[in-house]
């Protein structure tokens, strides 16, 4: 029964990608589905490239076990920081101006919003080395669930899923990935909500599951009692450290801006804000609460010899054949959505703002969607081998470049991304200080940790202050660095002057 539900998800996923090659002919429409995707497609693409399966079987078992249901925190802050906030900030601008600079992606973005092809280069190329790693992270999520649900290698399960995820992303393009995303949306709202409700009954309900997480104590941690089904857990600061690094990264992540390139109009962002920001309360705010009930399966689970990655696993064990099978799907859908989405940014950044204008200056529409679908082979590829050169050889520091990666790439763009949407003094230099600063530092948190202050010899740590960082470094160095030049900067931000007709119920004329 599980293996039709799978082939028959396989094939529904194919057949979309095969649908959608109309729409991906050409640059825009490969990259960006055409700017014409509606809000519903938008939210849930936003939201399942948002939450993988390094959310749901990482990142929730880890920080359920550290902070008990305080970490739901993490999955509200997700929801309102990394969802609603960041749709309602950078969604409706990042539309206007990234069309008006007839940009597609990110690199593209800076390039021509400052007129520096070095501005660009350097964005292309922090992308390209720190998006490989967290690729591949998205894969180790799922050894311990397909050894749990199926008698299958975890080496056939990377195949597959790369082959599948290649398949439909080079077809359809982004529309294929948009629509494919929705239906793994669904998957992932049904699947996680349904998780919750299988794993608290086995432990009696919700209240017998609270009552129980209440009597645990871990000297280890604290000594006060109650402490990990308490409001705030026993880390408050950590945990603080843990929602800005998963909540405020998505604002400089190139694949979750790339969507708000895409949307189709005004309407669209406001209907996307809020089901984008319910969609994440649901997926995020469920795994993160899922997870903080790991401690009352404590008897069946071995931290130190098998590590984080083994209490959502252990948790799920119990549970029906049925819902194992959805659970898998649900992972798969996850992993599966962000890892087409990595992709698609990968590619198109490394064709449009490297190859095209580095080294093929006259590349034709075609040349380049044909460069694009080469390197989705490569980097699916490339990923997939080094997610089995994990697994086969133990080696942990890919799993842990997934906070590095997000740290360093969401530390370089988030601030100069934001505030060139909205201030004409930002500079050339602000954005290369603040590249330069979070990269290195990331980079050094990762090869000299122990030289590292104890609260930044995390890389959620350090990737949290690296985001916060770049916030105060722009606006500094803007001041004290030559002005940009002006008729550069009114061009970009005349996006914003041009005379729209909209209907009385969207704003209000003159008498």
């Amino acid at each position: 029964m599980k293996s039709i539900i799978l082939i028959v998800y396989f094939a529904v996923l194919i057949g979309i990608g095969l649908y959608c090659r109309k729409h991906a002919t050409n640059v825009d429409g490969f990259v960006l589905g055409g700017r014409s995707v509606g809000p519903w497609l938008t939210a849930f693409a936003y939201g399942t490239s948002y939450f993988s399966a390094v959310v749901f079987v990482g990142y929730a078992g880890q920080f359920g076990w550290k902070y008990g249901i305080a970490a739901t925190w993490a999955g509200i802050g997700n929801a309102i920081i990394g969802s609603m906030m960041a749709w309602f900030i950078l969604g409706r601008r990042t539309r206007i101006m990234s069309q008006h600079l007839d940009s597609a992606t990110m690199p593209q973005f800076f390039g021509k919003r400052f007129g520096s092809n070095a501005l660009k280069i350097g964005a292309s190329i922090i992308i390209f080395i720190f998006m490989i790693p967290y690729t591949a992270s998205l894969y180790n999520g799922l050894s311990r669930l397909f050894g749990m649900a199926f008698d299958i290698d975890y080496s056939v399960c990377v195949l597959v899923m790369a082959v599948l995820t290649a398949i439909y992303v080079i077809a359809g393009g982004y529309m294929a990935t948009a629509i494919n995303d929705f239906i793994q949306g669904v998957i992932m709202l049904v699947g996680i909500t349904a998780v919750i409700a299988a794993v608290l009954e086995s432990k009696g309900g919700f209240m017998a599951s609270l009552d129980g997480l209440a009597r645990i104590t871990d000297e280890s941690v604290t000594t006060t009692p109650g402490i990990f089904s308490s409001f705030f857990g026993p880390d408050p600061l950590n945990l603080l450290f843990v929602v800005i690094l998963t909540s405020l990264g998505t604002w400089g992540l190139p694949q979750m801006v790339q969507k708000f390139y895409a949307i189709k109009n005004e309407q669209a962002i406001q209907k996307g804000t809020i089901i984008s920001t319910l969609f994440a309360l649901v997926v995020a705010g469920g795994c993160y609460f899922l997870g903080g009930f790991g401690r009352l399966f404590s008897d069946q689970i071995d931290i130190k010899a098998n590590g984080f990655d083994s209490i959502i696993p252990t948790m799920l064990s119990g549970l029906s054949d049925g819902m194992i099978a959805l659970i898998v799907i649900l992972v798969l859908s996850a992993s599966m959505s962000t890892l087409s989405s990595l992709v698609i940014a990968s590619s198109s950044t490394l064709t449009i703002d490297l190859i095209k204008d580095t080294f093929i200056k006259d590349m034709s529409e075609s040349k380049q969607v044909l460069y694009m679908r080469a390197l989705i082979v490569v980097f699916i590829a490339i990923s997939a081998v080094l997610a089995l050169i994990q697994y086969k050889s133990s080696v942990n520091f890919i799993a842990q470049l997934m906070g590095i990666s997000w740290g360093a790439m969401a530390g370089s763009f988030l601030a100069p991304f934001m505030y060139s949407l909205y201030s004409k003094s930002v500079t050339t230099a602000s954005c290369w200080v603040c590249f330069i600063f979070s990269s290195v530092l990331m980079t050094a948190n990762m090869l000299i940790r122990p030289a590292f202050p104890a609260i930044m010899q995390s890389p959620i740590n350090a990737g949290a202050i690296a985001m916060l960082a770049g916030l105060v470094i722009v606006p500094i160095v803007s001041a004290l660095t030559p002005k940009p030049d002006k008729m550069l900067v009114d061009h970009a931000f005349a996006a914003y002057d041009r005379t729209a007709v909209v209907p009385q119920s969207v704003a209000l004329g003159k008498k």
